[in-house]
């Protein structure tokens, strides 16, 4: 993606542009809504329901993809490869208007290299950091995309090695991957990198798995500099999981900010995951969250709504396995984002 390839895009959409649908992160317009590619089973079905929605949600104005080499067994970054072409070759959509994301860090059946499952590198057999086991998935996810970059390469949960290393090694670890996502950047086989988190940046301190952001970002400019190229983060935020704004942020200062704050500080941009909790906050919310969202007629919609008008929040991700939650949740793109005083209303107590 290019600042102006991402204006030419949402240019094309202008209903979508006039209702505040996009969002200016690291210089471009970036969709509040994009699209995820966590679920599904790995069968020919879904990678056509995966394909035929990836493609729909572009047309209708997306242009945040999001992916991950494991997902499915590499099967969906093969979908979205698929939906890519499509798009191209139709004249739907160009490669420098679209923000294509993947990830790595797991074991993926079918994509792990000789050896390396008995390397001491790999933590519990299941996650690794190691620079060459990274540059190794990320050729394989440009194959499977069919593109020769990436815009945002994310270190996969990075959290769960903290399971099985000391935070000493752990922070060796991640210094060494930045230092190789560097190389990566000067070569072009990326724009940016981040890390996309689960459990990691909501734990509290007193947690082995915590994470800090601004650690992080001092480990990342430990390998390349203050121009580091450290620019996302990805973690669940939703209705259920709202820490990155109720919660101060391990007490790190300035004033206990919270992660959205303290992103906001660093200029890293933060795209939520799991806005429908994985499809559980898709139905039956209650009452005080509707009453909300009143420009929204279905509960998938308030779910997605909440997490897209959170302050600091720039895209919320959903997956999307058919054509009917395509247009469910696009409908969110004639729509603005919820009024602050609104949406703040979830929070006062006694509610």
């Amino acid at each position: 993606m290019t600042p102006d390839g991402s204006r030419r895009f949402a240019a094309r959409h202008a209903e979508a542009l006039e209702n505040r649908f996009y969002r200016l992160a690291q210089g471009c317009l970036l969709s509040s809504i994009g699209i995820g590619t966590y679920l599904g089973e790995p069968t020919e079905e879904d990678d056509a329901h995966c394909t035929a929605a990836a493609a729909a949600a572009v047309r209708s104005g997306v242009n945040v993809i999001d992916t991950a080499i494991n997902y499915r067994r590499q099967r969906s970054e093969r979908s979205i490869g698929a939906a890519l072409i499509s798009l191209f070759d139709q004249g739907a959509a160009a490669r420098d208007e679209l923000l294509v994301c993947t990830k790595a860090g797991f074991l993926t059946p079918g994509a792990v290299p000789e050896g390396v499952l008995d390397s001491p590198e790999v933590a519990g057999r299941m996650h690794c950091m190691a620079p060459a086991f990274l540059e190794d998935q990320l050729a394989r996810s440009l194959s499977n995309l069919g593109l020769d970059a990436v815009d945002v390469f994310y270190l996969h949960n990075p959290e769960t090695q903290l399971r099985f290393v000391s935070r000493a090694v752990f922070e060796d670890r991640l210094r060494a991957a930045f230092t190789l996502l560097e190389r990566l950047c000067r070569q072009g086989r990326i724009a940016c990198y981040g890390i996309a988190t689960w459990d990691g940046l909501r734990q509290r301190q007193d947690s082995d798995l915590r994470l800090s952001l601004p650690r992080i970002v001092e480990l990342a400019r430990e390998a390349a500099g203050e121009d580091c190229r450290l620019r996302f983060v990805q973690l669940p935020f939703n209705l259920a999981m709202p820490e990155a704004f109720t919660r101060a942020h391990q007490g790190e200062p300035p004033s206990h900010a919270t992660l959205l704050e303290l992103a906001a500080r660093l200029g890293i941009t933060v795209i939520s995951s799991a806005p429908l909790g994985q499809g559980r906050l898709a139905s039956s919310l209650p009452a005080r969250v509707r009453d909300a969202f009143p420009e929204c007629w279905t509960d998938a919609q308030r779910a997605l709504q909440f997490a897209r008008s959170a302050p600091g929040v720039t895209t919320a991700l959903a997956g999307m396995s058919s054509l009917a939650h395509v247009e469910e949740n696009l409908a969110l793109a004639g729509v603005p984002p919820a009024p602050l005083e609104r949406w703040l209303s979830l929070f006062e107590s006694g509610q």
